[in-house]
C-alpha cells in the first residue's frame, strides 16, 4: 500500500510543478512583450526624428503617373518629382490627390515620398482575370466615349461603355469621330440613332478634325475638369489625343526608345494639362471595359431610362424577356424605352455570362 501512496504524492507534485511553470512562462512572455513594445516605440521615435531630418513638411500633390513602387507627383507650382510610395498607401493611380514630402537630399532619382492619398471623387476601374477589379485612374470628371461612324454606328458598343460609365458614376460624353466621311444620307441616319440618347439625356458631339466641326465644343468640355478618352482600336482616339497634345506622342516615343519597345507597348496612364485648360489622362491600355464583374441587376440599373419602371413588373423575378406583365416591355410599347436599348441590354447580359471566368 506504501507504493501507491508514494506514487500519488509524486504525481500531485509533478502536476503542481507544471501549473507553476505555465504561470511563470506566461509572466516571462508578458514581460518580454512589454520590452519589445517599449523598444518598438523607441524605434518609431528614432525613425520619426530621422524621417523629419530626411524629408520636408507635408505638401499637397497630384499623381501624374505611377511606375511600380514609384510615382511622379506634381506640386502646387506645377513641378514634377519622382517619389517613393509608403507601404501604408494601399492603392495609388494617376489622378490621385496625395500628401507627399520632398527629400532634403536627393538619392538617385528619388526626390520625395508619398505619405497618404485623399479619398477619390471618382475612380476608373477595369476587371482583371487575375487581380479582380483594378483602379486605372482617379478623380475623372468626364469619360469621353469615342465611336466610329463607318462602316456603321454600333449602338451595342456605345451601350456597353455607357453601362461602365454609369457603374463607375462618371459622366459620359458620346463623341462620333470622323463625321466628315459620311454622306448626307448616312449622317441623317446617324442623327436619327442619336435621338435615342438625346431623349435619355446623354450628351454627344459630332467631330471632324479635318473640317474642324465640333472641335471648339470639345475644348469646352475638356476645360471643365479631368477627362479621359476610351474607345475601340481604329476609332481615331490616339489621333485625337495627339492632336490636342502633341507632346504626348513625343513622350511616348521617348519611353519606347528608352525601353527598346514599340511605340504602343506602354500602358502607363499619365495626366497632362491641356493648353486651353483642363486635364487629360492618356491611358493607352484602356480600350474596352469588360462587364462580367457586374450583377444582372446592376446592369439593369445602369440603363438609366429603365429606373422609373423597375419594381413595377407583374412578377418580382421578372427577367424582362418574354415574362408576362414586364414593365420594361410596356415602356417600349408606349415609346418610353427604345427597343434597341432593351435588345442591347439582353445582349450585354448574354456576353457577360460568356465572358465571366469560371472561378468568379
Amino acid at each position: 500500500m506504501v507504493a501507491p501512496v508514494f506514487l500519488v504524492q509524486k504525481e500531485s507534485s509533478v502536476t503542481k510543478k507544471k501549473h507553476l511553470t505555465q504561470r511563470q512562462n506566461d509572466r516571462i512572455a508578458a514581460n518580454q512583450q512589454k520590452r519589445l513594445d517599449r523598444l518598438a516605440k523607441k524605434a518609431e521615435k528614432v525613425a520619426a526624428v530621422l524621417d523629419s531630418a530626411t524629408f520636408g513638411e507635408p505638401e499637397a500633390g497630384v499623381v501624374i503617373s505611377r511606375f511600380g513602387q514609384h510615382a511622379d507627383i506634381e506640386d502646387s507650382q506645377g513641378v514634377i518629382f519622382r517619389c517613393n510610395i509608403r507601404r501604408t498607401v494601399a492603392s495609388l493611380v494617376t489622378g490621385d490627390e496625395v500628401v507627399w514630402r520632398r527629400a532634403s537630399q536627393i538619392q538617385g532619382t528619388i526626390e520625395g515620398v508619398v505619405e497618404a492619398a485623399h479619398e477619390r471623387r471618382s475612380v476608373l476601374t477595369r476587371p482583371d482575370f487575375y487581380d479582380g477589379l483594378k483602379p486605372v485612374a482617379a478623380n475623372i470628371d468626364l469619360l469621353i466615349i469615342v465611336s466610329a461612324v463607318l462602316p456603321s454606328l454600333s449602338l451595342n458598343i456605345i451601350d456597353r461603355y455607357l453601362v461602365a460609365a454609369e457603374a463607375m458614376q462618371i459622366k459620359p460624353l458620346l463623341l462620333l469621330n470622323k463625321i466628315d466621311l459620311l454622306s448626307t444620307e448616312q449622317r441623317a441616319d446617324v442623327e436619327r440613332q442619336l435621338d435615342i440618347y438625346r431623349k435619355i439625356g446623354y450628351e454627344f458631339l459630332l467631330l471632324s478634325a479635318k473640317t474642324g466641326e465640333g472641335m471648339e465644343q470639345l475644348h469646352q468640355y475638356l476645360q471643365a475638369g479631368t477627362s479621359i478618352f476610351v474607345g475601340q482600336s481604329g476609332v481615331g482616339k490616339s489621333s485625337l489625343v495627339n492632336g490636342l497634345m502633341p507632346e504626348i506622342a513625343a513622350y511616348t516615343q521617348e519611353v519606347s526608345e528608352a525601353s527598346g519597345l514599340g511605340q504602343h507597348t506602354t500602358t502607363v496612364a499619365r495626366l497632362y494639362h491641356l493648353p486651353k485648360g483642363g486635364n487629360l489622362i492618356d491611358s493607352p491600355g484602356i480600350r474596352e471595359f469588360a462587364l462580367w464583374h457586374l450583377e444582372a441587376d446592376e446592369v439593369t440599373w445602369c440603363f438609366k431610362e429603365f429606373r422609373p419602371w423597375l419594381g413595377r413588373c407583374k412578377f418580382r423575378d421578372c427577367k424582362h424577356g418574354d415574362d408576362p406583365g414586364c414593365a420594361l416591355h410596356h415602356a417600349v410599347e408606349i415609346g418610353e424605352i427604345s427597343a434597341e436599348r432593351l435588345e442591347n441590354y439582353h445582349r450585354i447580359l448574354v456576353s457577360m455570362a460568356e465572358d465571366k471566368p469560371s472561378y468568379y
